[in-house]
């Protein structure tokens, strides 16, 4: 997998908004651990936070917090996750989250927080206590590739998106930032993002529009089929001057759609960043009888070991995805069905490849991201899933990082 070049660290500047990252101490290897985005007020703010019942600290203190609706920064430490903590944990990201909020003169509810890293490890004080002052003195509006360093684990590389809004002839950037590379599966989001805008919407606003495009977009990706106890997206406005208004439903969808972009942007960078992976793929599925069945089968087929052991060497084994299709509970006549991987047919309502085109396809199946398609024939619906290979250096990873 290539790995994103330096430049596409470069996004807008979000009025509003100024960010911070630097090394701390957490990671045992001097890199970047702790983050910070702030703003002058509270703003209005939503999230989505994990579904797993192992719940980790910083989550449920931030879930606890923009219930309000207002958020003025988020504090994000890697290295370590504060899961399974007990209450040590909550005290830490309260503790820690003091001292965000002291250094900048607000209520300690204005902070949010995240954490990523390993589990079951209490979270120590000391680097937050000699460097909390530092990050926030860092604070800056250019500073947002410190901030996408500074909140990595195993990734390879940091992940940025932006996309804008106009509306009435006013714009906004509209930015993404997120980390992610294992433990990738919903429910919820599947990791840590923050994604900040200029717009003046309210947080009912972000919190509609935020949720519409994680469903569409983080919680259909799949790395490895597991869903951290972290998982947090946190979206916040500034609502600032020159910026439109979110002013009703047509304006909405606009937000919407440029959470939606920012986010599938963000999606299909971690999917490429799955611990091990070489190769990125959507599941596409079509001629579903529902959209709820289609995706059920987009689903199977993403999460399944043998379709994602085949990816990873670039096998055109159309049976391993035709099988896992079989067994995700939707009724369709497998007869009828056909699969494409890329622009190539492989099956066709019950003939098969011919082994002599059998090339092109791994020469398409050696490519980094590509597509494959399946119609089921047994109605209209689509959906898709994002996912990737599995393979030896998943496993090397993963042996060797206590997660």
């Amino acid at each position: 997998m290539t790995i994103p070049p330096e430049k596409d660290l470069a996004i807008p500047l979000v009025p509003g908004f100024r960010f911070s990252g630097l090394a701390s101490g957490i990671k045992s290897d001097g890199a970047p651990d702790l983050a910070l985005v702030a703003a002058n007020r509270a703003l209005p703010s939503a999230a989505v936070f994990t579904q797993n019942l192992l719940c980790a600290a910083p989550v449920a203190l931030s879930r606890q917090r923009v219930a309000s609706g207002r958020a003025r920064a988020v504090l994000v430490n890697s290295g370590n996750a504060n899961a399974a903590t007990g209450a040590l944990g909550l005290e830490a990201a309260e503790r820690t989250t003091d001292r965000v909020a002291q250094a900048l003169g607000c209520p300690a509810s204005e902070v949010l927080v995240a954490s990523t890293g390993v589990i079951g490890v209490p979270l120590p004080d000391a680097p937050f206590e000699a460097h909390t002052g530092r990050l926030v003195e860092a604070l800056d509006e250019a500073g947002a590739a410190d901030f996408a360093r500074a909140i990595l684990t195993t990734d390879r590389w940091p992940k940025l998106a932006s996309r804008e809004i106009e509306l009435r002839g006013q714009r906004a950037p509209v930015v993404g930032i997120a980390k992610g590379a294992g433990m990738i599966h919903p429910d919820m989001a599947t990791t840590l993002a923050f994604v900040l805008t200029s717009v003046a919407a309210s947080a009912e606003q972000l919190r509609r529009a935020l949720l519409r495009a994680t469903e569409l977009t983080f919680n259909r990706i799949t790395v490895d089929g597991d869903t951290s106890t972290n998982d947090t997206i946190v979206c916040m406005a500034s609502g600032a001057d020159g910026a439109p208004t979110i002013q009703g439903e047509a304006d909405e969808d606009a937000l919407e759609e440029a959470l939606r972009g920012v986010l599938e942007e963000l999606a299909s960078s971690i999917v490429a960043d799955g611990e091990g992976a070489e190769h990125r793929v959507r599941i596409q599925i079509s001629g579903a009888p529902s959209e709820r069945a289609a995706l059920q089968v987009a689903r199977t087929i993403a999460t399944s070991t043998l379709v994602k052991t085949a990816l990873h060497g670039c096998d055109p084994n159309w049976g391993r995805i035709l099988a896992a299709a079989g067994r995700a509970g939707v009724a369709f006549d497998p007869g009828e069905a056909c699969v494409r991987i890329g622009d190539l047919l492989v099956y066709d309502r019950g003939r098969v490849l011919d082994p002599g085109d059998e090339p092109k396809v791994v020469a398409v199946m050696r490519g980094a991201s590509y597509g494959i398609q399946l119609e089921l024939a047994a109605g209209d619906a689509v959906a898709h899933y994002d996912t990737c290979d599995l393979g030896h250096a998943y496993v090397t990873v993963n042996a060797d990082y206590r997660s």
